[in-house]
């Protein structure tokens, strides 16, 4: 059984779309989903990418994929990597695949000099948080995610 894992490149837009089609049907966001291949494309691949993926691929067929890009800790005054997909064929899973792509992260993390790898799970996802859990992560239960979409983010944007 091989594993590899290499950088998503312009020809992947499509598979990297149908993950995130998937993602969203098992994390029963699919109606959240409004973002289309081109957009992904373009932001993945366009003159001045911003994001960034991984594919992991099983016997060489593509088994998942991890989407991050960088951040930035004022604290720490360096750039850390905020992965905001992983994702892994359900027929895949408890191959080790999802565990490499973190490893292949925390590696670029550990090459880089970066000293943060961070992400977000669902409350509900325990097959995931268990995964997490043995790997050393750890909640940061002290905070409170905030998001302003929609007619909220359009008001503040137009207060005078």
């Amino acid at each position: 059984m091989t594993l590899s894992i290499r950088p998503a490149t312009g020809s992947d837009a499509a598979l990297i779309f149908r993950f995130i089609r998937e993602l969203a049907e098992y994390e029963r966001l699919a109606h959240e989903v409004d973002a289309t291949e081109a957009d992904i494309a373009a932001a993945l691949f366009g003159p001045n990418p911003r994001v960034f993926a991984d594919i992991a691929e099983w016997e060489g067929e593509p088994a998942g994929f991890a989407l991050w890009f960088y951040n930035f800790s004022t604290f720490r005054g360096r750039h850390g990597i905020y992965l905001e997909d992983l994702f892994v064929r359900p027929e895949l899973r408890s191959k080790g695949v999802g565990r490499a792509l973190l490893r292949h992260l925390a590696q670029r993390c550990m090459a880089e000099g970066l000293p943060r790898l961070e992400w977000w799970v669902l409350d509900w996802n325990e097959p995931a948080l268990r995964v997490y859990r043995a790997i050393g992560a750890i909640p940061m239960e002290e905070w409170t995610v905030q998001r302003m979409t929609g007619e909220a983010l359009k008001r503040l944007a137009e207060e005078p």
